[in-house]
């Protein structure tokens, strides 16, 4: 029954596509070790079933056993695997060594049945147990050709028995009635055992391809900010780039004006030429608040900062800072993290800035600081009046935004999630009607094998 556990933990590792001597990529080759060493446990739980059913054969049914050869194909299963674990520890798994490893459970297996009765074996069963896990495991080739295998073991029996005779290695006193009662509740056993596995084995395989699904969407959204990222960068370069020159001769030629104007010009006129230029003013400035905050950072070296310069460096030059409570937990001021050290102090500046316009006036605005293992957390918690689930749902779209006009531009909140993934964290924000809303950014801890980018 070896067979039946090879690959219970395999669906954690990636789908087989790779070959033999290809490297595969740090985290894959970490889920196959992984994946390996869940191999290596099954099998001697395996190992110890077949131990237990020796046994238990042994001393409460009529059925002679041939114990020596039981005995020697048990332990050539225990150096198999230890041999298993050491090949672990020094060489990558591939389709192919996953193949080779199920093409010799089968040859295990049908040795275990031509021991132990041969073709009437009703434990032949287990052949679909392991067809199953071929067919999920390998590619098409690898699995019609492991089914092609088990075909010609289980036939095997039959010439074997043909050539000797039926169950020819194993003694009983039992009569024909007794043998097919026998025989009967061995089938249901082994259905049962096959049923078992299938089933389990099916669960975690959707399981870990729904986890994978998963991955996959993060990535593609993850790529997709960077993209928008990236265009948004072109973008505000060009339009400031194309702007500057008009926005500027407007500027000159509407103070021009201004100057000029005699004195008998109505009032109504001074005061349009002075929108003019503000309105001008306004437009340059948005321009560049697209440039500085779409590029402003991307060449800022990485460098290790503590906790609590990251607080000051965000709570320096922020308005109202008076309203803003400083929560750290015990030790987390302390703690350390690598990044940018000005963007990172932007962008929890910006979430307090938000914080602060959100909350009424003379209300205060939280931010609570943690470590947890190896992330640190701040959350910058506020008493305003929270957010829909549709606007929440929205939430860190460029230029999408709940403020007036000319308050903000909506490009803060999609920053800072770029920044916080770009840095191997996270950004999530919470918020109900009434209930205020909560900004947190996860940032990973600085190890001491760290260093500081140039």
């Amino acid at each position: 029954m070896r067979q039946s556990s090879l690959y219970m933990a395999a669906p954690d590792a990636p789908a087989p596509t790779s070959v033999l001597g290809a490297t595969p990529p740090a985290s894959t080759g970490e889920r196959v070790r992984i994946n390996l060493s869940w191999l290596i446990q099954l099998h001697w739980w395996a190992i110890l079933g077949q131990i237990v059913i020796l046994v238990g054969a042994s001393a409460w049914t009529q059925i002679g056993l041939p114990l020596p050869l039981l005995v020697f194909a048990v332990a050539l299963e225990v150096i198999g695997n230890v041999a298993l674990g050491v090949l672990a520890r020094r060489a990558r798994v591939t389709d192919a060594g996953i193949a080779a490893v199920m093409f010799l459970d089968a040859a295990v297996l049908t040795v275990l049945l031509d021991l132990t009765g041969g073709a009437s074996n009703p434990f032949s069963t287990l052949y679909l147990v392991n067809i199953a896990l071929a067919a999920v495991l390998l590619p098409p080739r690898w699995s019609w050709t492991l089914m092609v295998t088990s075909l010609v073991g289980f036939a095997s029996l039959f010439l074997h028995e043909a050539v000797t005779s039926p169950a020819h290695h194993i003694r009983t006193q039992m009569d024909h009635e007794q043998m097919m009662n026998a025989h009967l509740r061995g089938m249901w056993m082994a259905f049962a055992l096959a049923a078992v596995f299938i089933v389990f084995f099916v669960q975690r395989v959707s399981r870990a391809l729904a986890a994978r699904e998963r991955e996959l969407q993060h990535a593609r959204v993850r790529a997709a900010r960077r993209e928008k990222l990236a265009s948004l960068a072109t973008l505000a370069a060009g339009a400031a780039h194309e702007l500057s020159t008009p926005l500027s001769t407007i500027a000159v030629v509407a103070k021009e004006l201004q100057r000029s104007l005699p004195d008998s010009v109505p009032t109504d006129v001074r005061s349009d030429l002075q929108l003019v230029r503000e309105q001008v003013a306004r437009c340059r400035d948005i321009l560049d608040r697209m440039s500085a905050n779409a590029g402003e950072h991307a060449g800022e070296p990485l460098s290790r900062m503590a906790v609590r310069e990251w607080i000051d460096l965000s709570l320096d030059n922020l308005r109202d800072r008076d309203r803003v409570d400083v929560e750290p937990e015990p030790g987390a001021a302390e703690a350390r993290l690598v990044g940018p050290p000005r963007a990172l102090s932007d962008a929890l500046r910006g979430l307090l800035k938000n914080a602060l316009q959100a909350s009424p006036l003379g209300t205060r605005v939280a931010l609570r600081v943690e470590v947890e293992g190896d992330r640190i957390r701040a959350r910058v918690v506020d008493r305003g009046r929270g957010m829909t689930a549709d606007v929440l749902a929205r939430v860190g779209e460029p230029f999408f935004t709940t403020k007036s006009p000319g308050e903000g531009m909506g490009l803060g909140l999609f920053l800072t999630r770029a920044l916080a993934e770009q840095l191997g964290g996270e950004f999530t924000i919470a918020s109900r009607p009434g209930a205020g809303t909560e900004a947190c950014i996860e940032l990973p801890a600085a190890t001491a094998g760290e260093r500081s980018a140039p």
